[in-house]
């Protein structure tokens, strides 16, 4: 490691480590594992990194799975700007993380350490559909790695899912075998990692957003455990399938990430005050129960029109919309009733390309004109 790197790394831990005995109750940070300009998590230590107190003592435990926590975060942040990339809000986390900048890691995630922000500043704890989207997107992010780690066998505490080996229906010709998916470590973990430092707060049961938290967390692990798939293989002479071998997958995190998606967009409101357990807000319904697989909210999104550097709003002047969308990716919804500015884009690019013998590939030069449209 150069002089130089190593002198900003050591700078990085000690304002690490100051900055998380400050503001111990930003429970969130754990997400900046995720972030690819935060750098890589093993090198800087448990100690070092941006959690709780009850998750630096999992990490000292179990430091083999950083790597797993980290690739959770990643994929739930993707997955957050991924589904709502066409939207007001497009899961959008501050700019600066992408910036190349050595002092990035300084000073924006020691401005946003010291205000207790995640890598989602307002959102996370603003209490609405939107906090409720990735607290469910980044639990179930969490679950799909590690269990991805375990059928991979990069771990020894877990490995294939063996409780349905010699099972199945031989007289309908398959039985189970291969490696299936072992949700129960990875939901198991997610809980310790994730729900500990919510439960250990003496304001939790009275707490709105951390019985909030709680339930969207079980909420994204649920949506895991939901979708996994059965897949088989057949065996038999010449391509026949007299036997299938079968084994249970997880679904694709596409696939997950639009189920929660499609989660928020019928998310419950609940009551701001906690009695026996969690209500509708509204009361003509309130005798309709709450599944855990719902997902819940108690505040009301803003516009996310106008941008706000304090709430983290990034606003939607400048973002790239549809003239001719009816969705919400339209100009008329995403500029916010604004208006927006055409201009033409050039594309240049080959074409009519031909094997010429021998031996090379000639190509005509295209030029294409696209009207590009964004928001005022």
């Amino acid at each position: 490691m150069e002089k130089g790197t190593s002198f900003g790394l050591y700078h990085l831990c000690v304002l690490l480590t100051m900055l998380m005995a400050i503001c111990p109750c930003s429970h969130g940070n754990w997400m900046w594992l995720g972030v690819t300009s935060f750098g890589v998590p093993e090198k800087l230590g448990c100690s070092n990194l941006p959690l709780s107190s009850r998750q630096k003592e999992m990490c000292k435990k179990k430091p083999y799975l950083l790597s797993s926590i980290r690739e959770g975060a990643r994929l739930g942040i993707q997955e957050c700007k991924n589904q709502f990339k066409h939207e007001r809000w497009n899961c959008s986390i501050s700019p600066n993380i992408y910036s190349s900048s050595p002092s990035f890691s300084l000073s924006f995630i020691s401005s946003s350490l010291a205000s207790a922000n995640s890598v989602f500043g307002y959102e996370l704890s603003s209490g609405t559909k939107e906090t409720a989207f990735i607290s469910a997107v980044t639990a179930a992010g969490l679950v799909h790695s590690l269990t991805r780690s375990c059928s991979t066998g990069n771990m020894t505490e877990c490995s294939c899912d063996t409780s349905l080996q010699n099972g199945g229906s031989p007289s309908e010709g398959w039985h189970w075998g291969g490696c299936s998916d072992d949700l129960q470590y990875g939901m198991w973990f997610s809980r310790k990692f994730l729900d500990a430092p919510y439960k250990n707060s003496t304001l939790y049961e009275s707490d709105v957003l951390s019985v909030m938290q709680l339930h969207n967390n079980e909420a994204g692990r649920q949506a895991v455990s939901k979708l996994m798939t059965v897949d088989c293989r057949c065996h038999g002479v010449s391509g026949s399938c007299a036997v299938k071998t079968c084994w249970k997958s997880m679904s694709s995190f596409e696939k997950i990430g639009s189920y929660l998606k499609d989660k928020y967009e019928n998310s419950i409101q609940i009551a701001d005050k906690i009695k026996r357990k969690v209500r509708r807000k509204e009361k003509n319904y309130r005798k309709v129960p709450i599944r855990k697989e719902d997902l819940i909210y108690t505040n009301k999104s803003p516009n996310y029109c106008v941008e706000d550097r304090k709430m983290g709003i990034s606003g939607t002047h400048g973002r790239e919309c549809n003239r001719t969308s009816e969705g919400p990716d339209s100009c008329n919804l995403l500029c916010c009733g604004r208006g927006y500015n055409t201009h033409v884009v050039r594309h240049v690019e080959r074409c009519e390309c031909k094997f010429v013998w021998c031996c090379y590939v000639r190509c005509r030069r295209c030029e294409s004109m696209t009207d590009v449209h964004t928001c005022k």
